[in-house]
C-alpha cells in the first residue's frame, strides 16, 4: 500500500542545499530605553533577559470595544532600562569586533521608531561612549603594536588593497606631510573637547589570540543614505561662496568577488581611535537631521560607519610586509544607524520632512519585504527572488544576508503609551528577522609561513643581549691563579707557581691580543664594506628617489596636459551639447510638421474615401438607372413590333371580310360605341406574343429596420397627395439637422424634392450611416438613394389619331372610307388600356406615304 500524500515530510525541514551546522539565525536583541517622564504611561514590559511583554493602554481599550490584549516577544537577550553601554557591547557588538580582527565580517544595525534612542545606543553621550567608540578602543587596543606604517596599505577604486614597499609609503608620507592639510587627521593633535568624553572608555578591552605576525592597517569611511541616494560624508567638496556646489550622489558597485561596494567613497586610514572617531565627528556634523513633533533632533536619513580591516603577513625574515596581494585579507564592520520609522500624523511633516518620511519608511518596508521573502525561502524551500534593488539599503548589504558574515540587530523601543503601535509593527518585524538564517563565513587561511617570525627577528638584531655572555667566556678562559698566601719564609714554591700562571694568563692575553686584532682587522673590513654597501645602498635609494622625481614630475606634466585635454573637451562637450540642443530643437519642429502633414494628409484621404464613396453611389445608381430605361425601351420596341405585326392582321382579316361580304346602299357610320364594342369584341383574341417578359421590380429591404432614424424634413418641400408616403417608426423629425439629434440615432435620411425632365415632382431620399469622429462629434456617410415619382398615366403616352375627314353641309358626319385609318385608330384608342389586346401595347399609327 502506497503511503498518502499528506504524510509526506514537509520540505521546510529539508532546505535545499542547506546545512543547519553551517548557519547562524540573525542574532535579533531588544533594547528598552527609560521614560521620559516617571508618570508617563507605560505600554512595555520586561518579563525575564529574553521575554517583553506589550499592553494595551488605556485609549485602545475604548476603541476596541473594552477588550484587553497582551502580546509576548522573544529575542536573544533582553536590555531594560538600567543597561549600561558596557554591558550591551560585552554582549553584542565585542564578538563582532573580535571577528573583525580574525578576518570576518560583520553588520550591525539599530531598528526602531524615531526617538527610542538608536542614535544614543551607537554613538553614545558624555562620558557613556556608544557601540561605535567601543569597537575602536577595543581594535586598536588589540593590534596598537602591529599596525603597519601610515600608507603601506593604499586603497583603490575596486573595493580592494595594494601594497606599498617602505621607500614609496616614505614618499607618499613625505607628500602629505608637505601638504599639511588641517583636516586630515593625526594622532599627534589634541583630542577635541567636543568628544574627549565618548572616547575615553575606562574599561581596556582587548582581543585574544592576536596573530603577531601580520601588520595590519585600519581604514574607515562613513556615508549617509538620504532620500534613496547614497552620499559621502567625508567628501572634501571645495567651498566656492558664488556659486556652492551641492553634494553628489554616490554609486553602488560589485567587485569581482560580487561585492557591494560604494565607488568613489573616501577612505581614511587611522592609526588610534581618537583619531578614528575624529573622523566619525567629522562626518557626523554633515549628518542630515531636522527637529519633528516627535524628536529634537531626528534623524533624517541611514548612516552607516565601516571600520575596514586589513592584515597582511610578515615576509620568511620577519622584517617588511610580503608584497603579495593575494595574501592580504580584508574584514569590515559595518555599523548601521537607521533613520526611525513614523507616521506622518503624528510627526506633522510637511514639505521636506513630508518626503524624507516617505523614503525613510519605503526602505525600511523594502527591510522588512527582503527579510519575509529570505524566510520563506528558508522555510518552504522556495526560490522567490529577494528584492535588494529596490532600496539602497537593501542593496548594500545583500552580501551580508548571502553569507559574507555576521548580521546583529538592536531593536530599541520607547516603552511610553503613544509609541503602542508603532511598537507594535517593530516587535513583528523583529519576530520575522530571528527566523531568517545566515550562512557562517569560511575562516581564511594564510600561506604556511613559521609562526613566531616577528620575534626571531628582534633577538637576532639584538647584540646589547650579548655582551655580557661574552665577558664572561673570555673571563672564564684565563688559567685559575694559585694560592697567594706565604705562611713560611722558606716557601720557595708559591712565587713560583705564581710567575708560572701569571705569565701563561700573559701569554694567553698576548694571544687574546693578537686575536683582537685580527678580528679587528677583518671587523674593520667588514665595516668598511659595509659603508660600502650602505653607501651603495644609499646612492641607489637616491637613484630611486630621482627616478621617482622624475616620475612624477613626467607624471604632473601628463596630469597637466590631461586638464588641459579635459578643458578642451569639455569645451567641445558643451559646445556639442549646444548643438545637440538645437538639433533636438529642430527635430521636434519636423517631428511637429510631421505629424501635421500626416493629419493632413489622413484627413485628405478619409475625404476621398468619402468622394469615392459617393461617386460609387452616384455611379451605381446611374447604372441602374439607364439599365431600367434600357430595359424599358427594349419592351417597349419588343411590344412596338407585336403591335405592328397584330395590326396587320388585323388589317388583314378586316380586308376580307369587307371583300367577301356585299356592300350596302348607303351604309351607315358607326358610332364610337358600337367601334368600341366591336374592338372589344377582337380584343379577346390573344396576342400574337403572349410570352413576353414582364419588366421586374425591384424591391429592397432596408437592412437598418432596428435601428433609430433621423428623419431631416426640410421646411421648403411640398407636400405631395400620393397614396405611398414615407414612414419610418421611431424616427425623429428635424427640419435642420442638428449634433444633439445625430448623437441619439445610428441612421440618417433626407428628403429631398426636385422637379424631373418632364415637369413632375421627384421626391429622392437619400440615406446614411452615423459615425461619431475623433473628436466627439458626429458623420454621415450617404449609403442609398430613394425616389419617388408621380406620373399622369395620360401624360406619359404620345396621342396620335388619323386625319378626320371635315364635316358636311347638312351636318351630318362623314364616313369612314379608310379602314386601315379606321382601324388604326381604334387600336390607338385602345393602348395602355385594359379592355382588350392592346393591354401591354402601345400602338402607332400608321405613315402616310408622301
Amino acid at each position: 500500500m502506497k503511503p498518502a500524500r499528506t504524510k509526506t515530510p514537509r520540505k521546510p525541514l529539508v532546505k535545499k542545499g542547506s546545512q543547519t551546522n553551517f548557519k547562524d539565525p540573525v542574532g535579533v536583541y531588544c533594547r528598552v530605553r527609560p521614560l521620559s517622564f516617571p508618570d508617563q504611561e507605560c505600554c512595555i514590559e520586561v518579563i525575564n533577559n529574553t521575554t517583553v511583554q506589550l499592553h494595551t493602554p488605556e485609549g485602545y481599550r475604548l476603541n476596541r470595544n473594552g477588550d484587553y490584549k497582551e502580546t509576548q516577544y522573544s529575542f536573544k537577550q533582553v536590555f531594560g532600562t538600567h543597561t549600561t553601554q558596557k554591558e550591551l557591547f560585552d554582549v553584542v557588538a565585542n564578538p563582532l569586533a573580535d571577528d573583525l580582527i580574525h578576518g570576518k565580517n560583520g553588520l550591525l544595525f539599530t531598528y526602531g521608531v524615531t526617538g527610542s534612542g538608536k542614535t544614543y545606543t551607537m554613538t553614545g553621550s558624555p562620558g557613556e561612549g556608544g557601540l561605535l567608540p567601543r569597537c575602536l578602543d577595543m581594535i586598536f587596543n588589540s593590534i596598537g603594536s602591529f599596525q603597519a606604517k601610515r600608507y603601506v596599505f593604499k586603497s583603490n577604486d575596486r573595493n580592494s588593497m595594494d601594497i606599498q614597499c617602505e621607500v614609496d609609503a616614505l614618499l607618499e608620507r613625505q607628500k602629505r606631510e608637505a601638504l599639511s592639510n588641517p583636516k586630515t587627521p593625526s594622532s599627534k593633535r589634541q583630542v577635541d573637547p567636543e568628544f574627549a568624553d565618548m572616547i575615553n572608555v575606562q574599561e581596556f578591552c582587548k582581543a585574544e589570540e592576536v596573530d603577531e605576525d601580520s601588520v595590519y592597517g585600519v581604514f574607515v569611511s562613513y556615508i549617509e543614505i538620504y532620500n534613496n541616494y547614497i552620499y559621502d560624508l567625508l567628501e572634501e567638496v571645495p567651498f566656492d561662496p558664488i556659486k556652492p556646489k551641492p553634494p553628489q550622489s554616490k554609486l553602488l558597485r560589485e567587485d569581482k568577488n560580487h561585492n557591494m561596494y560604494v565607488a568613489g567613497c573616501t577612505e581614511v586610514e587611522v592609526k588610534s581611535t581618537e583619531e578614528a572617531f575624529e573622523v566619525f565627528w567629522r562626518g557626523q556634523k554633515k549628518r542630515r537631521i531636522a527637529n519633528t513633533h516627535l524628536n529634537r533632533e531626528s534623524s533624517r536619513s541611514h548612516s552607516v560607519f565601516n571600520i575596514k580591516l586589513v592584515q597582511a603577513p610578515l615576509d620568511a625574515d620577519g622584517d617588511n610586509v610580503l608584497q603579495e596581494k593575494e595574501q592580504i585579507i580584508i574584514s569590515q564592520l559595518s555599523l548601521v544607524d537607521l533613520a526611525g520609522s513614523e507616521r506622518t500624523n503624528r510627526t506633522k511633516a510637511e514639505g521636506n520632512r513630508l518626503r524624507e518620511a516617505g523614503n525613510i519608511n519605503q526602505s525600511l518596508m523594502t527591510l522588512r519585504t527582503c527579510m519575509e521573502v529570505l524566510r520563506e525561502n528558508q522555510m518552504c524551500g522556495t526560490n522567490r527572488m529577494v528584492p535588494y534593488r529596490d532600496s539602497k539599503l537593501t542593496h548594500l548589504f545583500k552580501n551580508y544576508f548571502d553569507g559574507e558574515g555576521k548580521v546583529r540587530m538592536i531593536v530599541c523601543v520607547n516603552p511610553k503609551a503613544e509609541d503602542y503601535e508603532e511598537s507594535l509593527q517593530v516587535m513583528r518585524f523583529a519576530e520575522v528577522t530571528q527566523e531568517v538564517e545566515v550562512a557562517r563565513p569560511v575562516d581564511k587561511a594564510i600561506c604556511g609561513l613559521t609562526p613566531g617570525r616577528r620575534y626571531r627577528n628582534q633577538a637576532r638584531g639584538g647584540p646589547v643581549g650579548d655582551e655580557p655572555l661574552s665577558t664572561e667566556v673570555v673571563l672564564q678562559s684565563f688559567p685559575p691563579l694559585p694560592s697567594c698566601e706565604i705562611l713560611d719564609i722558606n716557601d720557595e714554591q708559591t712565587l713560583p707557581r705564581l710567575i708560572e700562571a701569571l705569565e701563561k694568563r700573559h701569554q694567553l692575553r698576548q694571544m687574546m691580543i693578537d686575536e683582537f686584532n685580527k678580528q679587528s682587522i677583518t671587523f674593520k673590513a667588514l665595516l668598511q664594506e659595509f659603508d660600502n654597501t650602505v653607501l651603495n645602498k644609499e646612492n641607489y635609494i637616491q637613484g630611486k628617489l630621482n627616478e621617482k622625481e622624475k616620475f612624477i614630475s613626467g607624471q604632473k606634466m601628463e596630469i597637466e596636459r590631461l586638464e588641459k585635454k579635459n578643458k578642451t573637451l569639455e569645451y567641445k562637450i558643451e559646445i556639442l551639447e549646444k548643438t545637440t540642443t538645437i538639433y533636438e530643437e529642430d527635430k521636434r519642429n519636423l517631428q511637429q510638421e510631421l505629424e501635421a502633414q500626416n493629419q493632413k494628409l489622413q484627413r485628405q484621404f478619409s475625404d476621398k474615401r468619402r468622394l469615392e464613396a459617393r461617386l460609387q453611389g452616384m455611379v451605381t445608381e446611374t447604372k441602374m438607372k439607364w439599365e431600367k430605361e434600357c430595359e424599358r425601351r427594349v419592351a417597349a420596341k419588343q411590344l412596338e413590333m407585336q403591335n405592328k405585326l397584330w395590326v396587320k392582321d388585323e388589317k388583314l382579316k378586316q380586308l376580307k371580310a369587307i371583300v367577301t361580304e356585299p356592300k350596302p346602299e348607303k351604309p351607315e357610320r358607326p358610332s364610337r360605341e358600337r367601334d368600341r364594342e366591336k374592338v372589344a369584341q377582337r380584343s379577346v383574341s390573344p396576342s400574337p406574343v403572349p410570352n413576353a417578359p414582364p419588366i421586374r421590380l425591384r424591391h429592397r429591404r432596408s437592412r437598418s429596420a432596428g435601428d433609430r432614424w433621423v428623419d431631416h424634413k426640410p421646411a421648403s418641400n411640398v407636400q405631395t397627395e400620393t397614396v405611398m408616403q414615407p414612414h419610418v417608426p421611431h424616427a425623429i423629425t428635424v427640419s435642420v439637422a442638428n449634433e444633439k439629434a445625430l448623437a441619439k440615432c445610428e441612421k440618417y435620411m433626407l428628403t429631398h424634392q426636385e422637379l424631373a425632365s418632364d415637369g413632375e415632382i421627384e421626391t429622392k431620399l437619400i440615406k446614411g450611416d452615423v459615425y461619431k469622429t475623433r473628436g466627439g462629434g458626429q458623420s454621415v456617410q450617404f449609403t442609398d438613394i430613394e425616389t419617388l415619382k408621380q406620373e399622369s398615366p395620360n401624360g406619359s403616352r404620345k396621342r396620335r389619331s388619323s386625319t378626320v375627314a371635315p364635316a358636311q353641309p347638312d351636318g351630318t358626319e362623314c364616313d369612314w372610307t379608310d379602314v386601315e385609318t379606321r382601324c388604326s385608330v381604334a387600336v390607338e384608342m385602345r393602348a395602355g388600356s385594359q379592355l382588350g389586346p392592346g393591354y401591354q401595347h402601345h400602338a402607332q399609327p400608321k405613315r402616310k406615304k408622301p
